[in-house]
């Protein structure tokens, strides 16, 4: 019998061809320049990633990290409309296609898939890539400057993530109104930093605002009960960290933990979770410290007890981003 098709397993088997005949010397120099202009000011008009090895690299290092990152949203956000499937599907910025295939590794099958970027390189090697997956055969790959004259089809599903925080405020304006007016649904990622969910909570009002209700992480529509400036909302995926991760930061850890803010919104019904855990929990002896936001909307601490029985069980068992109190099997 075959094994069953794991995205996660067959982008990272397709990642590690990418680097074939590219000395590691170049492949970090190309890693290491790529950030800091990441980190730096708003681009110019030029593409960041100028070739393809530029891409290959970059690719291979930051690829499976916002694959997890927007896997974890999605899978969040599919938890709160449990019989919808999206039968289309538009990637903003979606550079070599990390959000599609968290699309496939949340929602198994075929659909209409469309990717837009600037950067030719990188739908290039997004198109090479993709023909590991057979859900992703028929994407298309557009070259589209991402700003404020991009124009958008209705889709059920538009993704954008670590998109906003190459564009100027003014344009993160218009691109969240021009993908409201096309999507059903959305779901916005950025780095979890207080600057990404800076970014993050202005694109939820602006969404609130256009009519769409809050899926996920927040348990509500209402406005964001952390009080500006003094704390940011974000979460934690692992990341299996790569050869090239390790020439690069060093270190021997297998992974290391994915950082991100994210919203997942929609025009659909939607049942958000009760409360979601907004903060690793704390386990101690005989008890689990969990924080979280609620639906009233607040902020909260519990303590959950071996005298809560099977709730203790769940509280151990909890992770960071989690809904609470889980779903009865």
């Amino acid at each position: 019998m075959n094994a069953p098709f794991s995205p996660a397993d067959t982008l990272r088997a397709a990642l590690a061809g990418l680097l074939d005949g590219l000395p590691p010397k170049r492949a970090a120099q190309a890693v290491d320049r790529l950030i800091a202009n990441y980190r730096g000011a708003t681009p110019t008009d030029a593409p960041i990633l100028r070739d393809r090895a530029d891409v290959a690299a970059y690719a291979a290092y930051r690829m499976p990290a916002t694959f997890e990152a927007v896997r974890a949203a999605l899978e969040a956000f599919a938890q709160a409309v449990p019989e919808w499937v999206p039968a289309s599907h538009v990637d903003v910025g979606g550079g070599t296609g990390a959000a599609i295939w968290a699309a496939t590794a949340t929602w198994p099958g075929e659909r209409d898939v469309t990717v837009l970027d600037w950067a030719e390189p990188a739908l290039a090697i997004g198109r090479d890539i993709a023909t590991a997956n057979p859900a992703l055969k028929n994407t298309r790959w557009q070259r589209a400057r991402i700003g404020s004259a991009l124009a958008l089809d209705p889709a059920d599903l538009v993704t954008v993530s670590y998109v906003l925080n190459e564009l100027t405020a003014p344009d993160r304006t218009i691109l969240v109104d021009a993908v409201a007016a096309a999507a059903q649904s959305v779901v916005i990622v950025e780095p979890g930093t207080p600057d990404g969910y800076t970014r993050v909570i202005e694109a939820r009002d602006r969404l609130v605002t256009a009519g769409f209700r809050i899926a996920a992480p927040c348990p509500h529509s209402a406005a964001c009960p952390i009080v500006p400036g003094t704390d940011w909302c974000h979460f934690s995926a692992r990341v299996s960290r790569s050869s090239l991760h390790r020439q690069i930061k060093g270190g021997s850890l297998a992974y290391e933990d994915e950082k991100f803010s994210y919203v997942a919104a929609t025009r659909l019904p939607v049942t958000p979770a009760p409360a979601r855990v907004v903060r690793k929990p704390q386990i101690r002896k005989g008890q689990v410290l969990l924080d979280l936001c609620e639906t009233e909307p607040s902020l909260r601490r519990t303590t959950v007890t071996k005298r809560h029985g099977d709730l203790y069980k769940a509280a151990r068992d909890a992770d960071w981003g989690d809904a609470w109190p889980p779903e009865s099997d």
